[in-house]
Order: C-alpha cells, then sequence, then structure tokens
C-alpha cells in the first residue's frame, strides 16, 4: 500500500535577483512501511523535499499525499525528528517525550504507559528527570526519536538526524533506528550527505541532481540485512551511487565557480 505519493512537485522559491528552482517535476511513491534515503550533494533540495513532506512549506505546483490524503500543512501522521534536536530546554526528558501526547489529550495513565515503555526501549530510564543540556548528542537525538515514537506516527521524517553525531554513535543509532523500523513499521523518509549512510540503511536511495532538484536515480538497495559495509556488494553499490552523486557535485563545484567569475 502506498504511504505517500508525489506527483509533479515543484518547489520555487523568490531570490533577490531572480527566483530559485529548489525542486523541479519530483514524482516518487514511497510504499508502506519502506525505508527511504534522499541523498545529494548541498543545494539538491532534499531538505526542501522533506520540509514539503512534512508540510513546513507548500509546494508551487503539483501535490503530495499522505495515507491518500493531500498534505497541506503538518500533521500528527508524520513526525519530524531534525539534526539540532529541537527539544524543549525546560524540560525534562521525560516531560519532552511525553508533551506531544498532553496537547493531544491522551489521559495520564496511557501517557505514563507510552512513556515508560518508550524509556526503556530507548535506554534512557536512568535520564527521565534529567533535562536536555546534561545529555549527550546521541542521547538527545534518542529523545527526539521517542518522542515522533510517542503520537505512533506512521510516517517518521528525518533530516540528517545523525550528521553531527561521532562514528561510533552514528553506527549505534542507526543500528537502533533499524531496530525500531522493524518493531513499529515504520515508513521512513532519511535525508542524509552520506553515501555509507544510505546504503546501510535505506529500501531504496534516491539520489537527487544538483539545482534545480529532481530524481536523477532511484537506486533499490536489494542487501540482506544486517548489512556489512565491508561486503563486496555493499561496496559495489557503494561506488555506484558515489558516481552519481560525484557527478552532481561537480555540478555544484562548477556552478559555484561560474558565480565566482561573474562577481
Amino acid at each position: 500500500m502506498t504511504t505517500i505519493t508525489i506527483e509533479a512537485v515543484n518547489q520555487i522559491f523568490a531570490g533577490d535577483k531572480e527566483n530559485v528552482i529548489a525542486l523541479s517535476d519530483i514524482n516518487l511513491e514511497i510504499a508502506s512501511g519502506e525505508f527511504i534515503c534522499l541523498l545529494g550533494p548541498s543545494g539538491c533540495g532534499k531538505s526542501t523535499l522533506l520540509n514539503a513532506l512534512a508540510g513546513f512549506i507548500r509546494p508551487t505546483s503539483g501535490r503530495i499525499l499522505a495515507g491518500g490524503k493531500p498534505v497541506s500543512g503538518p500533521g500528527p501522521e508524520r513526525g519530524m525528528v531534525f539534526q539540532e534536536y529541537a527539544l524543549f530546554p525546560w524540560m525534562t526528558i521525560e516531560r519532552n517525550i511525553a508533551f506531544g501526547l498532553e496537547i493531544a489529550g491522551r489521559n495520564k495513565a496511557e501517557i505514563d504507559e507510552r512513556v515508560g515503555f518508550l524509556l526503556n526501549m530507548l535506554k534512557l530510564q536512568d535520564f527521565r528527570q534529567r533535562y536536555p543540556k546534561d545529555l549527550s548528542g546521541g542521547m538527545r537525538q534518542r529523545v527526539a526519536i521517542a518522542r515522533v515514537l510517542a503520537l505512533d506516527s506512521p510516517i517518521m521524517l528525518m533530516d540528517e538526524p545523525f550528521g553531527a553525531l561521532d562514528a561510533l554513535t552514528r553506527r549505534n543509532l542507526q543500528d537502533e533506528l533499524l531496530k525500531i523500523w522493524k518493531q513499529f513499521g515504520t515508513t521512513i523518509v532519511f535525508v542524509t550527505h552520506s553515501i555509507e549512510e544510505s546504503i546501510y540503511l535505506a529500501d531504496r536511495t534516491i539520489v537527487m541532481t544538483y539545482r534545480p532538484g529532481t530524481v536523477k536515480r532511484d537506486v533499490a538497495i536489494d542487501l540482506p540485512r544486517p548489512r556489512d559495509p565491508s561486503a563486496p556488494e555493499f561496496n559495489r553499490l557503494k561506488r555506484e551511487v558515489g558516481e552519481l552523486v560525484m557527478q552532481e557535485q561537480q555540478r555544484h563545484s562548477d556552478a559555484e565557480l561560474m558565480i565566482a567569475g561573474a562577481e
């Protein structure tokens, strides 16, 4: 069953001198329970597309459907996890996770049960009365993920959530995310700059072109899990996807040189 449909989406932003075409004719179908990575160089529109999926911005033209319904703004069926955690610093970890449930009007017994389950699942039970400032980056990101899971959103949108973490913490959280994805059956759309991360996580990697952002290639990552980054097939895909990304990175570099020359 299709969870997300993106049909002929274009996104144009007004600039000082001329309009910027961020997205051009994006068409994608994402099935229920799929793990999709959006990959490409800076300026390819990955985060713009994710923000449109979240309902934070409205496409200039085209349409986005989530669960068969048009996306016209943010909604509880689409949870967002940001790179910068976006936690409330004045709330304890427990309250941060409970916040969405409280706003939704859930009763206290239901909130306590759900929050307790997630604290245990994400190894946060010993930190429930701490504040975000007391936690490492990896722990804060666990809290951000727990807050989305609390509302049982069928779709999770993730904007480079592990980009600021060290390599070991990043791999640990990647593995935890895969366990969560398998357990909850969530549809995940995950923005990343990392070729290896996209192959390690995704069912499909959507390689996007440099501005205007379009779908350059939809690459099926048909590898069994758990995946071994040292395996020959993993590295074959890494080279294949890497060549596609580097083509667009070169276009990005050439464009910057042209701008610099014009100035």
